[in-house]
């Protein structure tokens, strides 16, 4: 393969933003995605809407022409004055054309086998997942070995980690920030369709009065609504007494109470996004026993879920799970280290710096597997500077999403998909930057 100027791995919000505007600016670019797909959280995920964050952003045109082509499919509406409410299958046809149409290379289903840093540039070791592995042995240096013939290399002058978990990073022995006891629940979510959302809606007007909690619109002809339900204290829950009867009667396990959030989906008329089940249980660790265990345990709380909203919410009675999600709900992972590590009190001071990549206002929002214990502190603008994109290790090797350098609070505001949309488009033009002064 030819050498790129700039490889972006992880094809989800910041991988796609970054590659987009990367290419725009006239880096050859190639953008590598483990699955069969681009969005990351927002396709594989089911994790719509996009959370609305500040009037005040920058770094937004990738994010704005996704907005257009979404509401020329058909895939999106303006809710609340949020226009980040997409479907997440037709989120897949826009994210290809967008990035094909600026001259990104994409390749699907690849794995990282090997990274290798030279002075000013990288070699990835990739194979496509979806071919049979072939080895054969060779000879070489007075060693035997066996090498997968599948295995291609590609070399780039930067490097960016969008893949969430900071994979790369691992693969390089970057210095990171995380400790063992800074985790969040994962989740799981999923679709239900066959749902009368008209008859649904008004039974949510009549139930519930608070205004900052449910609501229901007209939008295109299509009944659109929001409505949760948590067992923290903190709010008086309309739908609590449903979900304490479902406890009493067997349907529910007591812990499936801890949070219930759900979001209609544009061109899906009978159809609801669950932001749940939220894995209280598990213990959010990243390795392969306790994600695997949370996947098992997440598809049978839906299961529960979906039995109890058929029989105890109108409208429900001729719903069915459509669609789960093909990948956890991860809030917090790996976060490498820095030039600059963002903090908390960065947010809360709202400081300024030289080169922001965002301007966003999404609360410190951190959940806990205790009941009262999650964190939601509303925040004024803050910005996000390049420097904690910018490896501590490596001179050429970035990050963005939530493997940024940030302390555990300051990541809980800043993993939202809005601001990793900047956080990508940004990056990439600070990296355009240096190539032109190169």
């Amino acid at each position: 393969m030819d050498k790129y100027d700039i490889v972006i791995v992880g094809g989800g919000t910041a991988g796609c933003a970054a590659a987009y505007t990367a290419a725009k600016l006239g880096l050859k670019t190639l953008l590598l995605e483990k699955e069969s797909f681009l969005g990351g959280s927002m396709t594989g995920g089911l994790v719509v809407p996009a959370m609305k964050s500040s009037e005040n952003q920058i770094n937004t045109d990738f994010f704005d022409n996704l907005v257009i082509e979404m509401k020329n499919l058909g895939g999106q509406i303006t809710y609340e004055n949020n226009k980040g409410w997409f479907n997440p299958e037709l989120l897949k046809f826009a994210l290809d054309k967008m990035l094909l149409s600026v001259g990104v290379d994409i390749l699907f289903n690849i794995n990282i086998f090997n990274v290798e840093h030279h002075a000013d540039s990288f070699t990835l070791s990739i194979h496509n997942e979806l071919l049979s592995a072939h080895t054969e042995t060779i000879y070489t240096d007075n060693n035997f070995g066996e090498y997968d013939t599948l295995f291609v290399s590609i070399d780039t002058t930067y490097l960016v980690d969008t893949t969430g978990n900071c994979e790369l990073g691992k693969i390089l022995n970057c210095n990171f920030l995380e400790n063992e006891n800074e985790t969040q629940p994962f989740s799981l979510r999923f679709i239900m369709s066959g749902i009368n959302l008209k008859v649904f809606g008004d039974w949510l007007l009549n139930t519930d009065n608070n205004r900052q909690v449910t609501t229901v619109y007209n939008i295109d002809g299509q009944t659109h609504l929001s409505t949760a339900c948590t067992w923290d204290t903190g709010c008086k829950w309309a739908l609590l007494p449903y979900f304490e009867k479902g406890v009493e009667d067997g349907i529910l396990k007591p812990s499936d109470i801890n949070y219930f959030q759900v979001f209609s989906v544009p061109g899906m008329s009978d159809s609801l996004a669950f932001n749940c089940p939220r894995l209280v249980e598990n213990n959010g660790n990243l390795d392969i026993e306790s994600t695997s265990k949370a996947l098992i345990d997440g598809r049978s709380a839906i299961l529960r879920l979906s039995k109890f909203c058929k029989k105890y919410f109108v409208g429900f009675e001729n719903a069915y799970i459509s669609n789960i999600a093909n990948q956890l709900g991860i809030r917090t992972s790996r976060r490498i280290k820095g030039k600059y590590i963002y903090t908390m009190d960065d947010i809360l001071s709202g400081k300024k710096f030289n080169n922001p990549v965002a301007v966003a206002n999404y609360p410190i929002d951190v959940h806990s597997k205790d009941k009262d214990g999650s964190v939601l502190k509303k925040v004024q603008d803050y910005q996000i500077p390049v420097e904690a994109l910018i490896s501590a290790d490596y001179k050429n090797f970035f990050v963005a999403g939530r493997c940024i350098s940030a302390d555990y609070m300051a990541q809980g505001a800043i993993r939202v998909q809005p601001t990793c949309f900047s956080m990508g488009e940004g990056l990439a033009k600070y990296i355009a930057s240096l190539t032109a002064s190169n």
